[in-house]
């Protein structure tokens, strides 16, 4: 009794207290402990304490990973042994913070300092408009094309043309040597700047050849002071260096000006229609090479050739199999289209064509990578060129690509960022075209077959037999075209390593042909053909020219050596100008196919593995052999490639321990120089960034879709389970599968079979399809039943399209040479964070024995 009496004093005394205290007396223990510390609040009055209380057990608990309920010991044991915790990642996640920031196009950086200085744009803007709502309005347009009439009168009247190019040239001559105090050249500079800003917002060719003039002006008055006033050294090591950076100078400006030439009056070209008798059409046989890639990726290209808009009787469509595998050829029987093999696989794919070439006897090839779909309008969009030109031999369209290359999927920049490729194909084919002097890319083209058989077929002698094919023809004396229109779309690279082994083959092989085929040396080119043929190889040569750029001021940083004998007030006097001319200049000319600055990022990743198999083919032509581009692969975790981005590497710590001499040097031994040393740093400053973002792309981002989705907006019907239709429209496409976007939500399973209904035209295809993803007003359909005839028709309806890509660069934003000079100063940055993040992983997997953490 005495038991029961003493826990019953002890229950009572509890009661009392938990009264006291305003607590229940079956609380926990946190609570009585606040409760004796703090009293409870007043009616009506927040508890403050609680609430603290119940923040600081939260954060515990996520701290010392202790789940709700554990006991005294297990928090003991936590607070002496932390469990091991996964780091977080310094770089920033680059797709996830601009999906927040909804259809923003600008880089972080960029519109952060947008935000900041929003009271200056503002202000800015507020003034230019009050000071152009004074100013007469002028058509430039108009003014454009009268100056347009008036240069086509004079350039039909005899020997104007030289007459003028020789007074021009006298002109420039006399800019560029004659000499002006500092201060003069400044306010040139000031007064062509100025020029050029407001000149670069008036449409029309002749404001950009005024734009050229400019800095082709400031490019000779900066290379005259360059080679009078610089090359003067104090040493034979400063010698040495000094000439080596002037040598690699000395390529940018005839880069620079070749381009000018090349670039400066694309042609836009307009498709030729075709007659109105289709019995006058004539033959095409289409080949499309393959070697080791999947029938997965070559399936729909095949079935989009066998649909395109010509007379059956008169298109021929041929598997090229290099790698001789039953499977396709099953699938060509199957499909109806003709199988080809040969039992010598010599040169690759020039030696495929070649080989068909003997099999087959159409008026004119068409040739598609494996890849690469075209759409229904391909031959009616390009045949017509060839009928109304009988010297035709070549019509090229561009290579698009629907899935993103390694820059725009490890950067988040596809369909935002024009692509490294965009400008070859949206401007400088069209500048080749201006001079006749289109080159064959090897896909996306048709060419004529006689003149082909004239030549020898494809050529052999080199790893790009495309480029040198059209250089052969051309030496005949045969015309092309190039078209600006996307006729076909494909696969980009996957991989890195993939990109660098195509970009390898492409510069070895245009060094081939310099040594073998130079466009200088021989018969039947004209000046301008020669010009841009040499353009395209001299600029597979970059290597050097970039590697010297990006060492060179560790050559002042750490040795004190001066390899450019100016003092800094007339480096800004003569480098600033050239350069910031030409970089207006180029904008204003490449703006919609390549930004500010990307170049340098380019060249940055490439420079390294160009310069020796160019180096090599120089010397030795018939070295090195042709490589297939992998494509249709997958990245099924995110990982930095360190066998590839080695080389960046070395470069980005060379730099930043120049930055570190810089600062060293400027504290002590050079505090005499401290502008040159401000100088130098600066530019290591500059290639810090270019090689970050290098090693930035390195690092690769997951890619777990064997079908890449694409963009398309069609109607749609759904026919539901209970025959209810419902109509709707696209707003994506792969080869497995449709993204819809419903008019209201509909309570679909995942799993729910169900039916959709495309049109092509007037005819309607059905394909039965199962639920794969249903969000609100957005539904993800995956394909069943499938065939090869479901997937033509699907092919039909998507990708052969006959206006499937016509609108493939209106997404770019037009370079803005100060956004794209932030934008990849954060790729930079975010390129060094993400190196620092892959070695810390790399550092746990080894020691700590953990797994990678997934990107």
């Amino acid at each position: 009794m005495s038991g029961a009496a003493s826990v019953s004093a002890m229950a009572r005394i509890k009661a009392t207290l938990a009264h006291q205290l305003g607590v229940d007396a079956d609380g926990s223990r946190r609570l009585w402990l606040l409760r004796l510390l703090f009293r409870p609040p007043r009616s009506g009055q927040p508890d403050w304490a609680m609430q603290w209380s119940d923040t600081l057990a939260q954060h515990l608990h996520e701290e010392l990973h202790i789940g709700a309920g554990e006991g005294a010991g297990v928090w003991m044991k936590r607070l002496f042994f932390r469990p091991l915790r996964r780091r977080v990642h310094l770089a920033a996640s680059l797709h996830h913070a601009r999906h927040h920031r909804g259809q923003q196009r600008r880089s972080m950086l960029a519109g952060r300092i947008s935000r900041w200085l929003a009271p200056a744009y503002g202000a800015v803007g507020r003034a230019t408009h009050a000071v152009s709502e004074r100013l007469p309005s002028v058509p430039w347009q108009k003014v454009s094309e009268r100056i347009d009439e008036w240069s086509f009168k004079l350039d039909r009247v005899p020997y104007v043309r030289p007459v003028v190019l020789l007074l021009a040239l006298a002109a420039a001559l006399a800019f560029w040597t004659t000499p002006v105090p500092l201060a003069a050249q400044f306010r040139l500079f000031v007064l062509v700047c100025l020029v050029m800003v407001v000149v670069r917002h008036i449409p029309g060719r002749w404001p950009t050849m005024l734009m050229v003039s400019l800095s082709i002006l400031m490019a000779g008055r900066y290379i005259w002071w360059r080679t009078t006033e610089t090359l003067r050294f104090s040493s034979a090591v400063e010698t040495v260096f000094g000439y080596i950076l002037y040598s690699a100078e000395f390529y940018t400006w005839i880069v620079l000006f070749l381009g000018y030439a090349q670039t400066a009056w694309p042609l836009h070209r307009k498709p030729m229609p075709l007659p109105e008798d289709r019995d006058s059409w004539p033959t095409v046989d289409v080949y499309i090479p393959t070697y080791n890639e999947p029938l997965s990726v070559v399936s729909p290209a095949v079935l989009a050739a066998k649909s395109m808009d010509w007379p059956r009787e008169k298109l021929r469509v041929y598997v090229l199999d290099d790698g001789s595998r039953e499977e396709f050829q099953r699938f060509a029987a199957e499909v109806g289209v003709g199988y080809l093999t040969r039992e010598e696989h010599h040169f690759a794919k020039a030696g495929n064509i070649n080989h068909a070439l003997g099999l087959t006897s159409g008026e004119y090839i068409a040739i598609f990578d494996c890849d690469h779909i075209p759409t229904r309008s391909f031959l009616q969009t390009t045949m017509g060129e060839f009928l109304a030109d009988p010297k035709c031999a070549l019509v090229q369209t561009p290579h698009h690509f629907f899935s993103p290359d390694p820059f725009e999927r490890n950067y988040d920049t596809f369909m935002r960022v024009p692509s490294e490729g965009s400008l070859f194909y949206g401007l400088i084919q069209d500048g080749n075209d201006f001079w006749n002097a289109t080159f064959f890319c090897g896909s996306c083209a048709v060419i004529k077959r006689a003149p082909l058989l004239e030549v020898g077929g494809i050529a052999v002698e080199t790893v790009t037999e495309d480029a040198h094919t059209a250089l052969k023809m051309h030496r005949r004396g045969y015309r092309s075209a190039y078209l600006r229109i996307v006729q076909a779309a494909g696969l980009a690279t996957e991989s890195l390593s993939g990109l660098v082994g195509q970009r390898i083959r492409w510069a070895r092989g245009m060094a081939q042909i310099f040594r073998v085929d130079n466009p200088w040396i021989g018969k039947g080119l004209s000046f301008f053909q020669r010009v841009c043929y040499s353009n395209a190889m001299l600029h597979f040569f970059y290597g050097f020219p970039r590697l010297i750029f990006l060492v060179m001021p560790c050559a002042y940083l750490f040795f004190g050596l001066h390899v450019f004998n100016a003092d800094a007030v007339s480096v800004m006097a003569y480098v600033l100008p050239y350069l910031y001319v030409a970089g207006l200049a180029n904008s204003r000319i490449q703006g919609q196919y390549r930004h500010s600055f990307w170049a340098e990022v380019y060249e940055s990743v490439l420079a390294w593995y160009t310069v020796m198999p160019t180096t090599v083919a120089f010397i030795n032509p018939k070295k090195g052999k042709f490589n297939v581009t992998a494509k249709g692969g997958l990245i099924e975790e995110a990982y930095l490639d360190w066998s590839t981005s080695k080389p960046y590497m070395w470069l980005l710590a060379l730099n930043l321990a120049g930055l570190v001499a810089g600062v060293v040097r400027i504290f002590t031994v050079q505090r005499d120089e401290p502008v040159t040393v401000l100088m130098n740093m600066v530019w290591g400053l500059f290639n810090v960034a270019m090689l970050g973002a290098a090693v930035g792309v390195a690092k690769e981002a997951k890619q777990v879709r064997v079908a890449h989705h694409v963009p398309l907006r069609v109607p749609a019907t759904l026919i539901l389970p209970d025959g209810k239709t419902i109509a709707c429209h696209t707003e994506n496409y792969s080869t497995g599968g449709l993204g819809i976007v419903l008019p209201e939500p509909l309570g679909l399973k995942r799993g729910e079979t169900l039916g959709v209904a495309l049109q092509r035209g007037s005819m309607e295809y059905y394909f039965r399809a199962v639920v794969a993803r249903n969000t609100e007003m957005h539904l993800g359909l995956k394909f069943e039943d499938w065939s090869y005839e479901k997937e033509l028709q699907l092919v039909q309806c998507t990708f052969g399209r006959a206006d499937a890509w016509v609108r493939w660069d209106e997404q770019f934003v037009r370079d803005a040479p100060l956004h794209s000079f932030i934008e990849v100063i954060e790729m930079g940055y975010q390129g060094v964070l993400r190196l620092f993040d892959a070695a810390l992983d790399a550092i746990e997997t080894t020691v700590l024995r953990r797994p990678r953490q997934p990107g």
